[in-house]
């Protein structure tokens, strides 16, 4: 199982999370690549960390949203949405290399995550930027996305969330909805231990929903976020689970 936290979050001197202490506990690094969160500096920074770490490195790409955190829903037409994502694997990707690493995989974030498990138009806006820029990139998303219908060849990565409430649909609860983001430490560890060794996750509603996942996220800007994850890479060890990145 991977073990992934969104990094490099932090814009101009406003910093967001403790980046270098959950690079010593995940395995891959979704890094913010500008457009929601990030700069260049601190994206440089963010890889060179993860490099010394041996972290494998993704393209955190998103909305043009800077304002909203990227978490503000946007119709972007296909082409231009294409060329965005182009433009944010391409600019980390050059980052990393500079560092001695590399882009491994893309992860959409915030409503674009969401839109394109929906939505295969943008799903697939999606998918041809990264088939443009680097077709063996693996996708990173929700199972049962759209993106698995419009992949056309390109590896998609099913993930799963320890601190994030799902409907019975196995989507993810919205955040604008009160319990939508778990913030019980046990509750979250013992809910990770169940999608790794179990496959289950209980939805909001108490029924129990399917979750065939390669990677765990624990998000990076949550209160307590570097204890959490240290919890829940401590528990998946107990329970047997093996640790390495996907990508």
């Amino acid at each position: 199982m991977d073990l992934n936290a969104d990094l490099g979050e932090g814009f101009g001197v406003w910093r967001l999370g403790d980046d270098l202490a959950l690079l010593a506990l995940v395995t891959s690094a979704n890094v913010a690549c500008g457009f929601h969160a990030g700069d260049p500096l601190i994206m440089r920074r963010t890889c060179l960390a993860a490099v010394e770490r041996r972290v494998s490195i993704g393209a955190q790409v998103s909305y043009r949203d800077l304002a909203g955190f990227g978490r503000r829903e946007m119709d972007v037409v296909p082409e231009e949405l294409a060329a965005e994502v182009l433009y944010q694997v391409a600019a980390l990707d050059g980052i990393a290399r500079s560092c001695g690493g590399r882009v491994s995989y893309v992860k959409p974030h915030g409503a674009l995550y969401n839109r394109i498990v929906r939505d295969p138009v943008q799903a697939a806006a999606v998918v041809s930027a990264i088939r443009a820029y680097d077709p063996s990139l693996p996708v990173l998303t929700l199972p049962g996305s759209a993106v698995y219908d419009v992949a056309s060849g390109l590896q998609v990565v099913a993930e799963c969330y320890a601190d994030r409430a799902y409907t019975p649909a196995g989507t993810l609860v919205s955040r604008r909805l009160e319990g939508a983001v778990i913030h019980d430490a046990a509750r979250v560890v013992e809910r990770a231990v169940r999608m790794a060794v179990d496959g289950v996750v209980e939805a909001v509603d108490g029924s129990e929903v399917a979750i065939r996942a390669r990677s765990i996220c624990v998000h990076g800007d949550t209160p307590g976020a570097v204890a959490l994850a240290g919890a829940v890479r401590d528990a998946l060890g107990a329970a047997g689970v093996e640790l390495e990145p996907f990508a």
